[in-house]
């Protein structure tokens, strides 16, 4: 069976052109010609212009491809062999290019999305890549830690804002508690455990009862948070800790 230069060029994704190139160059001439003169390509030729095309994509001059096809102790399962081997390098270094442009996208997550001025309007003297570099040393390569960059990399300047507005709203709130002598396990403590809880679901991760327990703990422990929220009120790590846990208690 035969084919059409234009049959050739649809199956092979290469224009006329090209196959009229190999043939002036004597790369691929095809086996026959139909009455009136046309270019008819078999079975052979097929075969033979797929290892011309894989050469091609390998990066091999036209000419080194022609010597490789006609060189007559060569047998085609050699040809198969080789380009196997090539193509399998060839996809080792695509993958290490990926992994390289992959590590570049997470480092550009990592950072907050604003301008070196546009961070210093926002979070004042505080440095938010600290906090960063603390969560990624902390949970980095877990799923909730992964969900948080993905939306932290999306937030403008404004987004910022109404987060730190709401802190400061929080801030405020729990403040009032606190002076007010509620105990963490009273209602408006334990509300206001869980108007944190839902904060941070809402800016973050899901945060869960259980994560929420956890990140208790450490604000008391970790000697950062703990500075933090004492510097809200002396005695807010230990007491927003004793109203998350007593806010899932309740809530289980």
């Amino acid at each position: 069976m035969d084919h059409a230069v234009g049959q050739v060029a649809g199956f092979a994704g290469v224009t006329v052109r090209t196959l009229h190139h190999y043939d002036a160059i004597g790369l691929l001439s095809p086996s026959g010609r139909s009455h009136a003169g046309h270019r008819r390509y078999d079975d052979g030729d097929l075969d033979r212009l797929q290892q011309i095309l894989f050469y091609r994509e390998l990066g091999f001059p036209l000419e080194e491809i022609a010597v490789l096809l006609d060189d007559p102790d060569a047998d085609p399962q050699d040809h198969l062999c080789r380009q196997h081997a090539l193509l399998s390098g060839r996809i080792a270094e695509l993958q290490k290019m990926a992994a390289a442009v992959e590590t570049a996208m997470e480092a550009r997550k990592m950072g907050i999305n604003l301008t070196p001025e546009e961070k210093f309007e926002v979070f004042g003297a505080k440095d938010p890549e600290q906090h960063a570099e603390e969560a990624e040393r902390r949970w980095g390569g877990t799923a909730t830690y992964a969900e948080s960059q993905r939306r932290v990399a999306r937030y403008t300047k404004d987004d910022w804002k109404r987060m730190q507005a709401e802190v400061a709203e929080w801030s405020e709130a729990y403040t009032a508690v606190m002076e007010a002598g509620e105990p963490a396990t009273g209602a408006a403590a334990t509300e206001l455990a869980e108007a944190h809880r839902l904060h941070i679901t809402k800016w973050f991760y899901d945060c869960t009862y259980e994560i929420h327990r956890g990140l208790g703990e450490m604000y008391v422990s970790d000697p950062q948070f703990h500075a933090y929220y004492a510097s809200i009120r002396p005695g807010l790590a230990e007491h927003l800790r004793d109203a998350i846990n007593a806010n899932a208690e309740r809530r289980a």
